[in-house]
C-alpha cells in the first residue's frame, strides 16, 4: 500500500513531464463536485508515513461517472471512468481495466476507497447504501470515520495503517448536488 501512494505522489510530481488530454464534462452526469484533495496513510516504526494532493474532479454518480485528478501545476495526471461491471484507470502512459471502482482504488492505493460513497460524504450526508452510526462530529460509515464541516471533508479510516482523506469543495458547485 505505501508503494502504491508513493507512486502516485510520484505520479502527481511528474505532471509537468506527461499529462491526460482534458475532455468536457459529460453530458448525462448527474452531478459534479470539484475542489481540492489528499490522502495520508500513516506510518509506523517500520515504514514513513505516505501521501499526495490534487485538485479533483468528481461527475456522475455512485453508479457511472468519473473522477479526474490534476497537479498543482494544473496537469490532469488521472482520470478514472467507471460504470456497471467496469472501471478504468488512465493515467499519462497507462490505461488499465478493472471489475468495479473498489478493484481499482485496491489496486491504486493498496486498500479500496469507497469513491462511491464519496458523493454523499462531501455533501455532510451518510451513503444511503451502507448503514452508518452517528458520532458527535459526524458519522461512521463503511469502517471510516466522517467528519464534513462543509465545505469541508475529513475522512479517516478506523482499521490500520490509518488512511485520511481530506477534500475541500471549491467553485459554483460547492456543497450542491
Amino acid at each position: 500500500m505505501r508503494a502504491a501512494a508513493a507512486l502516485l505522489t510520484f505520479a502527481l510530481a511528474l505532471a509537468g513531464c506527461a499529462q491526460l488530454p482534458k475532455t468536457p464534462a459529460p453530458a448525462t452526469a448527474e452531478s459534479r463536485l470539484s475542489g481540492r484533495i489528499s490522502v495520508t496513510i500513516a506510518g509506523d516504526v517500520h515504514n514513513r508515513g505516505t501521501g499526495g494532493a490534487a485538485s479533483f474532479e468528481l461527475f456522475g454518480g455512485p453508479q457511472a461517472g468519473r473522477l479526474e485528478l490534476t497537479s498543482p501545476l494544473g496537469s490532469l495526471v488521472a482520470r478514472a471512468s467507471w460504470q456497471p461491471g467496469q472501471a478504468t484507470l488512465q493515467t499519462p502512459n497507462d490505461e488499465r481495466r478493472f471489475d468495479n471502482l473498489d478493484a481499482l482504488t485496491r489496486e491504486l492505493l493498496g486498500e479500496p476507497v469507497p469513491v462511491a460513497a464519496l458523493f454523499d460524504w462531501l455533501q455532510a450526508r451518510p451513503w444511503p447504501a451502507a448503514p452508518h452510526e452517528k458520532t458527535a462530529n459526524g458519522f461512521e460509515q463503511l469502517g471510516w470515520r466522517i467528519e464534513p464541516r462543509l465545505p469541508s471533508l475529513v475522512a479517516t479510516r478506523l482499521a490500520a495503517p490509518v488512511v485520511t482523506l481530506r477534500a475541500k469543495l471549491e467553485g459554483p458547485d460547492e456543497g450542491t448536488p
